[in-house]
């Protein structure tokens, strides 16, 4: 069993991860963000990778989502932890809180490179749960375990950017059911469901979106609140690596069965 996380640099700086390697890989849809950090976490192979690169210099709509799941593949991984800054669009959220999301609405599609089957297949994966159960449960397991009051459900809107969204924008997704908006959790997502690997998302609540408070949103109030949540969320990943079994019983790994024309 091998488990991947994706987000932020200084993410893999987690309690027992002992880096092993770094490797920089090529794949059918071009470079990935970063290279790969190759590290080991109470006995499981832990690959990290920071998904706006290293000095964070790619925007959301900017990163290479494909080569980013497409590398992980390669590296054997069965399992993605994504970790998420997003703005709290339901109102019974803060600033600080943790969200693992369970449903997404995604406003990228069409503008992003979305699928890994483009030509010589035709395939319809199904998409109804677009978070591996099994996964989520690990982690509100965790978060339990931790004493943290993680919130265990919510819709993501996921948003091209790089700009923030308007005020409009906002009450119309806390209308279709929004909880949370931000802009990466597609296509991660669903490329991930196509190559079978289970994937999950930790939320962190770093502001109130657009409209929600009279305050204007500023990078820096991000930045502020990643920092810290991080010590909870390295905990949270920590504790969940060592609940994952080699077992899968989710439906992720027979996503292609029936899928294809």
């Amino acid at each position: 069993m091998k488990i991947g996380l994706i987000g932020g640099s200084g993410l893999y700086k987690i309690d027992g991860f002992n880096l092993i390697e770094s490797a920089s890989l090529s794949t059918p849809f071009g470079f990935p963000s970063s290279s790969y950090q190759i590290g080991i976490i109470h006995g499981i192979e832990v690959v990290f990778l920071a998904r706006h690169g290293k000095s964070h210099n790619l925007p959301p709509h900017k990163v290479n989502y494909r080569a980013n799941i497409w590398g992980f593949k390669s590296l054997g991984i069965e399992r993605i932890i994504s970790v998420n800054a997003v703005g709290g669009i339901n109102r019974l959220l803060s600033p600080g809180d943790i969200l693992i999301a369970d449903q997404i609405i995604d406003f990228t599609f069409g503008s992003r490179e979305s699928t890994f089957y483009e030509h010589d297949k035709v395939v319809h994966v199904d998409f109804t749960y677009p978070y591996c159960t099994e996964m989520r449960h690990y982690l509100y397991e965790s978060t339990k375990k931790a004493g943290i009051n993680a919130i265990n459900k919510g819709t993501y809107v996921c948003v091209n950017g790089p700009r923030l969204e308007t005020a409009k924008e906002i009450k119309f997704f806390d209308s279709i059911g929004g909880d949370i908006v931000g802009m990466t959790a597609m296509p991660e997502a669903i490329l991930s469901r196509e190559l079978e690997i289970c994937f999950a998302s930790l939320c962190v609540v770093t502001n109130y979106a657009a409209g929600i408070s009279s305050s204007k949103l500023t990078t820096s109030e991000v930045v502020a609140v990643m920092k810290t949540s991080i010590d909870r969320i390295k905990f949270i990943i920590n504790e969940a690596i060592k609940l994952f079994s080699d077992t899968k019983t989710c439906i992720c790994k027979d996503t292609l069965k029936d899928a294809e024309l």
